[in-house]
């Protein structure tokens, strides 16, 4: 980052629910965009509490991690620790936990940064979780300041489909029914009064556009790993498999939205077909001892273990043939794209994505790898037995490694952060930024880093 776009310093205050040093998707996107943003000049805040993610327990007790503690991050942002709620997996406890948050950012986020020499110019509310949205909605209005969503995720579309408040036919149901249906409907209510949301896929960013949402920026996730953290592909052309098994990797999340349970059943048919295959599954979710369970159960050659360090991650993908990013055939997964399929696409190795919408597409636009339907056991297992059979895993594309340079690097996710900031507080017209990220061969990849003023909306907008 090089400079700044206005003589003034300016001020942004992050609400979140997962920040550094825990380590996931969430805390890892601000973790390199802080730095960035303040080398811009940017001032930054953040309101979020100490890590407990994912045990849903204190990590480490220690002084700077007490309610209202005010702290200096290790890229010198200023970071106020709220209160938590200890919670189990369950999807009330975690409700409790992020609720119980918001309302200490809230209060704290007055009572620390409402000074005049604190005060923020944008506030940035970033999903998971969702109460954290609205804490940051109440601080926005109250100091005056510009208003951002930040939606990782599909939301508020996930809701149905993940069964959050499942309907069903007792009162308790119709009234988790009834709280489903207020949720749906704030959430758009409230990236509609935004000034500003962040997307991180052109999909979603089209779909709110035609909700009636004003501004909506396209700010990719970004991704650490380049090529030369694995043995790429491209140099070392297909990988024999010889006489071991084909190996499959997968670091992530282990949770409902990524449907392990198709890899572990295409797993024990592969060991039905006498066609040898290792499956590994590196990391945490609710859905981790069902699919340990599962496998026994169907005697499939996969090993699970916890979270790991990014250096270990690096240390499996070298090992495997091919690394697996998987979602659920659930509508709204259609709008994502997992970071880890970005660090999959950088390491040179083959990707096995069970994946549909904007991920498929990238995928196959860029040859980074094979797709294969969500949920769909049979083909994935003929995927993997034919590989086995030919003898070698196919070669992949040097375009993919080149496409994650070029649209999901640190430094220019950056760069468009800091442009957003400066179009809120001076107004240039309706784009923030012409298109400088690298010609996609897809729509998935195309239009990313623009804010747009939004379509006309095909009928009611949602909510």
């Amino acid at each position: 980052m090089h400079g700044t776009t206005s003589a003034a310093r300016r001020r942004l205050l992050l609400v979140t629910h997962h920040y550094a040093p825990e380590r996931g998707a969430p805390q890892r996107r601000w973790d390199a965009l802080a730095p960035r943003l303040i080398d811009a000049g940017v001032d930054v805040s953040v309101l979020a509490p100490p890590p407990h993610y994912p045990a849903g327990r204190l990590a480490e007790d220690l002084p700077e991690y007490r309610p209202g503690r005010l702290s200096r991050g290790r890229h010198g942002e200023r970071i106020v620790r709220t209160r938590f709620r200890e919670h189990s997996p369950r999807l009330r406890s975690r409700s409790l936990d992020q609720a119980v948050t918001a309302w200490s950012s809230l209060y704290l986020g007055l009572r620390v940064l409402r000074r005049p020499s604190l005060r923020p110019d944008v506030v940035v509310g970033t999903v998971p979780g969702i109460p954290s949205m609205f804490a940051a909605w109440v601080l926005s209005r109250v100091m005056g300041a510009k208003f951002v969503v930040e939606m990782r995720d599909a939301w508020p579309d996930l809701i149905e489909p993940a069964g959050l408040f499942a309907a069903g036919s007792s009162a308790r149901a119709r009234v988790l029914d009834l709280v489903r249906w207020l949720v749906h409907r704030s959430v758009s209510r409230l990236q509609r009064r935004a000034d500003a949301v962040v997307t991180t896929t052109e999909t979603f960013a089209e779909v709110l556009r035609t909700r009636g949402v004003r501004e909506v920026a396209v700010v990719r996730n970004g991704t650490s790993f380049t090529p030369a953290d694995a043995e790429t592909a491209p140099a070392a052309g297909p990988r024999p498999l010889a006489d071991r098994p084909l190996r499959v990797a997968y670091a992530g999340t282990v949770g409902r939205a990524q449907d392990l349970e198709t890899v572990v059943r295409a797993a024990a048919e592969m060991r039905r077909r006498g066609c040898p295959v290792e499956v590994r599954v590196v990391g945490s979710g609710v859905e981790v001892e069902p699919l340990r369970l599962l496998a026994a159960q169907l005697d499939a050659p996969v090993d699970f273990g916890g979270s790991v360090p990014a250096d270990e991650v690096r240390s499996l993908y070298r090992w495997a043939d091919t690394v697996l990013v998987s979602l659920r055939d659930w509508r709204p997964l259609e709008w994502t794209v997992p970071s880890k399929l970005y660090e999959a696409m950088a390491s040179g190795r083959l990707v096995t994505a069970c994946v549909a919408g904007e991920s498929a597409e990238l995928v196959a636009s860029t040859g980074a790898g094979s797709v294969v339907p969500p949920g769909d056991v049979a083909m994935l297992a003929d995927l993997w037995s034919g590989w086995v059979r030919d003898g070698a895993v196919p070669d992949v594309s040097p375009a993919a490694a080149a496409w994650v340079a070029a649209n999901a690097d640190d430094d220019e996710l950056g760069r468009r952060y800091v442009q957003l900031v400066d179009h809120l507080l001076v107004p240039r017209g309706p784009t923030y930024a012409t298109r400088s990220e690298a010609p996609a061969p897809a729509r998935a990849a195309s239009s990313a880093g623009t804010v747009r003023p939004a379509a006309e909306p095909a009928g009611k907008p949602a909510g």
